[in-house]
């Protein structure tokens, strides 16, 4: 079925601005990106998703390799005790010195879950063929595994966090054609994006599947 997201505004990267724009997704592909009354007018029998704030591409999340493998995500369940967050560095080892398999897998699908919730569609590797787990939990998330250079510091689940801004950090512009990777802030333009970060997602879809929506 075919569903036009709308916003008050489409950011498409490598083309101009869109108010009050929309983006019509026919199966996993981009069929249009407009002004939501043409794309509407185009399409009247598509569904509409209304959104708050911003489309824009999905973004790309460089850090994936570290927040699968180096990191714990907690479970809620354990948030009295570890919080919310991912744990690295040392407080990661300490808990994977004695984490079994169930555990470990566990936390990599938290963390998958958690990259959707911050509008990641396309993650940076590499993962090996000597993590099948790793491998198979990625696939079944429908994230997309691209090639790239993994960023510094410590990891976070906010693409933001690295400094970039929207064209660098978002996985590729939206084209017609192109596949249906789309996020959605509850901001009202970029910059705000970037002070508020990737946490503020709203909506994630991923090969036009609605993945992702804040209640």
């Amino acid at each position: 079925m075919l569903t036009i997201h709308a916003a008050p505004l489409v950011l498409p990267v490598g083309a101009a601005a869109v108010a009050e724009g929309a983006v019509a997704v026919d199966g996993d592909r981009i069929a249009a990106i407009g002004p939501y009354e043409d794309v509407v007018a185009a399409h009247p029998a598509a569904r509409v998703r209304r959104w708050p704030g911003l489309l824009t591409p999905g973004l790309r999340q460089d850090r994936a390799r570290e927040l699968l493998t180096r990191c714990y995500h907690p479970d809620p369940r354990e948030a009295d005790e570890l919080g919310e967050l991912p744990l690295w560095g040392e407080e990661f080892e300490r808990l994977a010195a004695t984490m079994d398999t169930v555990r470990r897998s566990g936390s990599v699908r938290r963390g998958l879950q958690r990259m959707l919730r911050h509008g990641t569609t396309h993650v940076v590797g590499p993962f090996g063929a000597d993590e099948p787990g790793l491998r198979t939990a990625l696939s079944r998330s429908g994230l997309v595994q691209v090639p790239g250079r993994p960023g510094d510091g410590p990891p976070d689940l906010d693409p933001f966090a690295a400094g970039g801004d929207l064209a660098a950090t978002a996985h590729g512009p939206l084209t017609v054609g192109g596949r249906a990777d789309l996020a959605v802030f509850d901001v009202a333009d970029e910059a705000a994006l970037r002070v508020g970060g990737a946490s503020l997602c709203v909506a994630t879809v991923l090969a036009g599947r609605l993945v992702h929506r804040a209640r």
